[in-house]
């Protein structure tokens, strides 16, 4: 099975998380969402292998992408929840690789859209689709 079957569930939150940063803060940019997603990658690369992850130091738009796509994450790993607003709900649990394989396939896009569409290619046309 291909991933975007696979775990498009994930994908859809993953990227809901970083529009919900993109509508807030219209001024963001493709390149922040890159870097926030790197780190991201980096922390659950060392999460899946055993090691703690580093800290990062990011801009602070970076930063908010960094943490709401992190609290997404976590939420599917069953190690978090997303406040008092999100009824409780029944998920299957994801491990780290799998985050990180989702975390790797948004990566790509993020650069692809923004060959394609310029410096907000990926958050305008992501943004269409997320509701």
């Amino acid at each position: 099975m291909v991933l975007e079957e696979e775990y498009l569930d994930v994908l859809q939150n993953i990227e809901f998380a970083i529009v919900s940063v993109y509508r807030e803060r219209n001024d963001l940019r493709d390149y922040e969402v890159m870097r926030a997603l790197d780190a991201l990658i980096d922390f659950y690369r060392a999460e899946a292998r055993g090691h703690n992850p580093k800290e990062f130091h990011l801009p602070e738009k970076e930063t908010l992408v960094f943490q709401r796509v992190q609290d997404m994450c976590e939420f599917r790993l069953g190690r978090g929840n997303l406040g008092s607003n999100v009824q409780a709900i029944s998920i299957e649990k994801k491990t780290a690789d799998e985050i990180l394989a989702c975390l790797r396939k948004i990566r790509k896009s993020v650069d692809r859209w923004n060959k394609q569409g310029g410096k907000q290619g990926y958050l305008q046309f992501v943004s269409e689709f997320v509701k």
